[in-house]
């Protein structure tokens, strides 16, 4: 593959910035080889760490999950530092103040990262409506035919209601991802203003009229526990919460108690803590499906990510704007 097709384009020196473990996993076969096209880098030096690490050429750092924050000190040993290209998503983690002061540009792999996460989130929207975990349970149980109807009263997915919390990247995706389906879709989101095809609720009513309520928002000290008690008490019997967001957005002590009770079903994805101990009665329930942080982009999802990332450097080289640039005022309302 030539992403420079005969232009006469520079290949910035570029740093691998990441978790080793990440980088064994992200950085292969032909992603290395086009990272090596693209960029003047050494991809067998990836930086843990930048003590003792000479920054002093490094104009690009292709950097992942695990990557040591860029803190003012850190970018006064890095003069020639232009540009961070994150293949993941959220840069919170390592990206400062100093970096925007700096006037560094930072692009990230959100949009690739936010695809599997949306795709997870159709799959368990589709499964909960029509009960196919808790049926299959039984089924496996019993061993033989039941009244399913008269089990799971009105299941499936013919004009459910799915309330969407959040228009972040993910919530928009699961927005268009629902559109074939008959199913009414409603949004609640504070900073949304612009009309995405489908009603813009508030948040009680948005968990008052949903068959199903899945989580996007970001986890801000604003939106903790915006899945409260309250709220919770609010939605129908027979209800579905999902999270693929963050823990921190739902009261999980006040959704254990409507779950062991039986009034509500979740499909989890993050939890508090994010690895559950094995006395944790979540495990347990069969109106629970529990994942270990799987939504996101795993296995050979890691190259969507490296892949967009990789277009971003090639835009770079050629001196053209990010396509997926991150703003710092957008940070204050993101993941």
């Amino acid at each position: 593959m030539n992403d420079f097709s005969g232009e006469n384009v520079t290949r910035p020196k570029t740093l691998v910035a990441m978790s080793a473990d990440v980088a064994e996993r992200l950085i292969h076969g032909q992603v290395r080889n086009r990272l090596a096209l693209v960029a003047d880098v050494d991809a067998d030096l990836v930086v843990q760490d930048f003590a003792g690490v000479d920054l002093s050429e490094v104009e690009v750092l292709y950097t992942s999950w695990g990557c040591p924050r860029l803190t003012a000190e850190v970018l006064a040993r890095a003069p020639r530092l232009r540009a961070v290209v994150h293949a993941a998503g959220s840069v919170k983690h390592h990206v400062t103040d100093a970096v925007w002061q700096r006037g560094i540009a930072v692009s990230s792999a959100a949009a690739a990262n936010a695809e599997p996460v949306a795709e997870f989130t159709l799959a368990a929207i589709l499964f909960a409506n029509k009960r196919v975990i808790d049926i299959a349970r039984h089924y496996r149980g019993s061993r033989s035919q039941d009244d399913w109807d008269a089990r799971f009263p009105g299941f499936g997915n013919y004009r459910k209601t799915v309330g969407v919390i959040g228009a972040s990247r993910i919530g928009r995706r699961v927005i268009e991802l629902l559109r074939p389906f008959d199913l009414e879709v409603v949004v609640s989101d504070p900073y949304l203003t612009e009309d995405l095809g489908v009603a813009h609720v508030g948040l009680d009513e948005l968990v008052s009229r949903s068959d199903v309520v899945s989580v996007h928002a970001p986890d801000l000290p604003e939106t903790r526990h915006m899945i409260d008690k309250a709220r919770l008490a609010r939605m129908r019997d027979g209800a579905t919460l999902i999270n693929t967001a963050r823990a921190a957005l739902v009261d999980q002590d006040a959704l254990t108690a409507e779950l062991v009770s039986g009034r509500l079903f979740a499909v989890l994805d993050h939890t508090e803590p994010e690895f559950l101990p094995a006395s944790s009665p979540l495990y347990g329930l069969d109106n629970v499906l529990v994942t270990p942080h799987i939504a996101g982009s795993l296995g050979g999802e890691l190259a969507r990510m490296a892949d967009l990332a990789l277009d971003e450097l090639a835009r770079y080289a050629r001196g053209l704007p990010f396509e997926h640039a991150v703003e710092p005022a957008s940070l204050s309302r993101s993941a």
